[in-house]
C-alpha cells in the first residue's frame, strides 16, 4: 500500500540520525553452545541483493546488488529471464530509488558531502542522466506525480541551488532532463506539500522557533499564512484527503503529549476527527491505497514496529502473509499500480531480512533474496526490550542484546547510545549489536530523554541537557546493568556515532571511572564549533537549536561545561576516534580538536580519518576498516586480550 509520504527522496531534514532498579528479573541466556566467531565482513559487506521493487505495470522487478564494491540497480522480467544492469556507479552506493513509468530514479552524493544528486535511468541502462547539479547543491524528489495525466514523464524536485539555506521546487522531465521553476520563492519558503493532483498547496517556513504553515486553494492564488505553532508543538501534514479538501496530519495540538493521527478541516481551521492515538507512543505514519483511495494503515514504533490496519482488504492481505511468515516481522512495502502484486519484507532481531514476491491473483509467493545468506539465524543473539528508572524518576526504555551461549553474569559490556539525539533506537536486526554479541559482549542501547516517539514531555526534558541529565540516563543504564549482575564493572566500554559519539566523549570525561575504553564515531566534542559549522540548510533552525542545545552567547558557561574537548584532562581510558573528512554535520574539526587535546597531554589516541566519507562510513572498504579496527580495539581492552590498564595522566 502507498506510503503516506510524497517526499520519496526528500533529503533536506534536520536530524543529526545511580539507577533505581525495577522489579524485572535479570535476563538470562539459554544453556546453549556459544556460536562460532563470525568474520566482521559477514556483518558489514554489501548485501547480495536488496531493495526489491515492482514496476508500475507489474512486468518487471528491480533490485540493488554489488558491482565493483558499490550497490547498483538491476532489472529483471517478472516472468523470468536474465537481469539487466541499469547503473554502473563506482562513486557511491545507490540507496533509495523508485520507478517512474519505465524509468528509475535515484539519488546519491559524492564522498559523503550529502549534496545529493537526482538521477534518472532507462530500464535498459542505456540512458542514465543527472537531473540536478552535480556539485554543491542538495536535491531530492518532492513528488513523483504518479499516474497524474500529462505528468507521465515529470517529477517535482526540490533543491537549494538558488539559496543554500532553502529548497525551491522545480518540474523536471525525467527523459529529457528539462527543468523549470514551479514557484518564484521570494518568501524563501523551506518546505512544500502537494495535493493528489501534484499541485503545491502548502509551504512551510520557520522564523527560528515558530513553525509557520502557508496555504493556497489553487496555484493561481498567493500563499497566505495559515497556522503558526511553536517548535515544541507538532503539526506535521502527511497528505491531503482524497478530495483534496482536508489534510491528514500527525499532531500533538489540543493539549496532547503524544502525537496522534488526525484529520484537519482546512476551511474551518480545526481538527474534525482523531483517526488513531496511542497512550504511550507518538504516532507518525499513515498509509493509503492509491488505486482504491482508502486509508489502509496507521503505524508507529513502540517496543517494536506496530500497526493498526484500517480496511478489510489490507487486513486480508496481512492475514494471508502472516500465516506463512510466522516468527517474523513482515511489511508490504511495494506494489504495482493494479495492487495485485506485492513486495514483502520479513525479518526479526536475528535475521536481517528476506524479500518475498506475492501475487494476490494466483496466490504465488516466492522468496526473492536473503540480505545476508552467510549469517545463520541460530548463531545470532536476541535483542530484548528493557526499561530502567533514571535517578530523577523517568522511565528509560531500551534494548539489551546478550551474547548467545554465555551466562548473563559479569559480562563485558558495550554501551551504545544512539545518534540524533532527537531520534531513537528500535528493535530489530542491528549489525553492530550482533557483531559485539558474537564477540561475547552484552550491548545496551537506551532511549535517553529527548529520544523521539515517547511524547512531548520526554522530548522537552532534553533541552539544554547535553552532558547533564541526558548523560545521566546513559550512566544510569550502566549502573542498572551492574546492579542486575550482568555487567563486569571493570569491563564496560562506550561506543556511539554522531550524538552517540558526543555521549561517548561526555561519558569518559564526566564519568571517567565508569569506562574501560571508548570509541567515538563522528562525534561532537565542542558545542561552540559544532554550532558554527552546521550545513547552510540548518541555518533557519539555529534559534531552535539554541533553545534545545544552548545559545553560544547566553549559555556560554553551560556549553563550555558540556563540551568534552575542554575536559580532556579527565580522560583515563583508551580512546579510538573515527571521522569522515567531508562530514557536513559534524565537521572533522570536532575530532581533530579532541585528538590534539589528548596529544598535548602526551596521550596516545587511535585516529582513523577517511578522505572519501562524510557523516559515517558508507563505502564497503571503509566500513571494513572501521569495524575491524573497533573489533581489535575492544578485544584488547575489554575482550579476551583484556588487561586492567589505564591511560597515564
Amino acid at each position: 500500500m502507498k506510503t503516506s509520504s510524497t517526499s520519496l527522496l526528500l533529503l533536506s531534514g534536520i536530524v543529526l540520525a545511580s539507577a533505581c532498579g525495577t522489579a524485572e528479573k535479570p535476563p538470562t541466556t539459554a544453556a546453549v553452545q556459544a556460536p562460532p566467531r563470525i568474520p566482521v565482513a559477514e556483518f558489514f559487506k554489501n548485501p547480495e541483493k536488496a531493495g526489491f521493487r515492482i514496476s508500475p505495470d507489474g512486468n518487471y522487478f528491480s533490485y540493488r546488488a554489488p558491482w565493483h564494491d558499490r550497490m547498483n540497480i538491476f532489472v529483471q522480467p517478472a516472468a523470468g529471464g536474465e537481469p539487466v544492469q541499469v547503473t554502473q556507479d563506482t562513486v557511491r552506493d545507490i540507496g533509495g530509488y523508485f520507478w517512474k513509468g519505465n524509468r528509475l530514479l535515484y539519488a546519491r552524493d559524492i564522498n559523503g558531502d550529502e549534496n545529493y544528486i537526482v538521477f534518472s535511468a532507462s530500464m535498459d541502462g542505456k540512458d542514465v542522466k543527472a537531473l540536478t547539479p552535480q556539485q554543491g547543491v542538495r536535491a531530492g524528489v518532492l513528488d513523483d506525480l504518479h499516474n497524474i495525466p500529462g505528468m507521465e514523464e515529470s517529477v517535482i524536485v526540490q533543491m537549494n541551488q538558488r539559496n543554500p539555506q532553502v529548497f525551491d521546487p522545480y518540474l523536471v522531465n525525467i527523459s529529457t532532463g528539462a527543468i523549470k521553476p514551479l514557484y518564484d520563492n521570494k518568501e524563501n519558503f523551506e518546505g512544500w506539500i502537494t495535493d493528489h493532483s501534484g499541485t503545491i498547496r502548502m509551504a512551510t517556513k520557520t522564523d527560528g522557533t515558530d513553525q509557520v504553515l502557508y496555504y493556497r486553494a489553487s496555484e493561481k492564488e498567493p500563499f497566505k499564512e495559515y497556522m503558526r505553532t511553536g517548535f515544541k508543538d507538532s503539526f506535521n501534514p502527511l497528505f491531503f484527503t482524497f478530495d483534496n479538501k482536508n489534510i491528514y496530519a500527525s499532531s500533538n495540538l489540543n493539549g496532547r503529549d503524544k502525537a496522534a493521527i488526525v484529520e484537519w478541516d482546512i476551511a474551518g481551521k480545526k481538527e474534525v476527527r482523531e483517526l488513531y492515538a496511542n497512550p504511550d507512543y507518538d504516532v507518525y505514519g499513515l498509509d493509503f491505497s492509491r488505486k482504491r483511495q482508502v486509508l489502509t494503515m496507521v503505524n508507529w514504533t513502540g517496543e517494536k514496529s506496530e500497526r493498526k490496519i484500517l480496511d478489510s482488504t489490507t487486513q486480508a492481505l496481512y492475514d494471508k502473509l502472516g500465516a506463512e511468515l510466522k516468527g517474523y516481522d513482515y511489511w508490504v512495502y511495494g506494489e504495482n499500480d493494479n495492487e495485485d502484486k506485492f513486495m514483502v519484507w520479513a525479518g526479526n532481531d536475528r535475521m536481517p531480512g528476506k524479500y518475498w514476491y506475492y501475487d494476490a491473483t494466483t496466490g504465488e509467493k516466492k522468496e526473492m533474496a536473503v540480505l545476508y545468506p552467510g549469517l545463520k539465524e541460530e548463531d545470532l543473539a536476541e535483542m530484548k526490550p528493557i526499561s530502567y528508572q533514571s535517578r530523577d524518576g523517568l522511565t528509560i526504555h531500551g534494548y539489551l542484546t546478550l551474547p548467545k551461549g554465555r551466562e548473563a553474569k559479569n559480562l563485558p559490556v558495550v554501551i551504545n547510545p544512539h545518534g540524533g539525539p532527537w531520534a531513537r533506537d528500535e528493535w530489530g536486526y542491528n549489525a553492530e549489536a550482533q557483531l559485539l554479541a558474537n564477540r561475547g559482549y552484552a550491548v545496551l542501547q537506551m532511549n535517553f530523554r529527548g529520544s523521539t516517539g515517547y511524547g512531548r514531555k520526554f522530548w522537552e526534558a532534553s533541552f539544554k541537557q547535553w552532558g547533564k541529565t541526558m548523560q545521566n540516563d546513559v550512566t544510569d543504564g550502566v549502573e542498572w546493568l551492574v546492579k542486575q549482575g550482568i555487567a563486569d564493572p571493570k569491563r564496560v566500554a562506550i561506543y556511539g556515532g554522531s550524538y552517540g559519539g558526543y555521549a561517548t566523549l561526555a561519558g569518559i570525561t564526566f564519568t571517567p571511572d565508569l569506562y574501560a575504553c571508548a570509541v567515538d564515531y563522528v562525534g561532537v566534542s565542542n558545542l561552540f564549533t559544532f554550532m558554527n559549522t552546521v550545513p547552510p540548510y540548518w541555518e533557519p533552525f539555529k534559534k531552535m537549536m539554541y533553545e534545545m542545545v544552548g545559545d553560544p552567547k547566553q549559555d556560554s558557561l553551560l556549553m563550555r561545561e558540556a563540551s568534552p574537548v575542554f575536559h580532556a584532562d579527565k580522560i583515563k581510558c583508551p580512546l579510538f576516534i573515527a571521522q569522515g573528512a567531508n562530514d557536513p554535520r559534524v565537521n572533522k574539526d570536532e575530532s581533530d580538536q579532541m585528538v590534539a587535546a589528548l596529544k598535548a597531554r602526551g596521550v596516545a589516541v587511535e585516529y582513523m580519518v577517511k578522505d572519501d566519507e562524510g557523516h559515517g562510513f558508507h563505502n564497503e572498504e571503509n566500513r571494513m576498516d572501521f569495524y575491524n579496527a573497533m573489533d581489535k580495539f575492544l578485544d584488547a581492552h575489554i575482550g579476551s586480550g583484556y588487561q586492567a590498564t589505564a591511560v597515564k595522566l
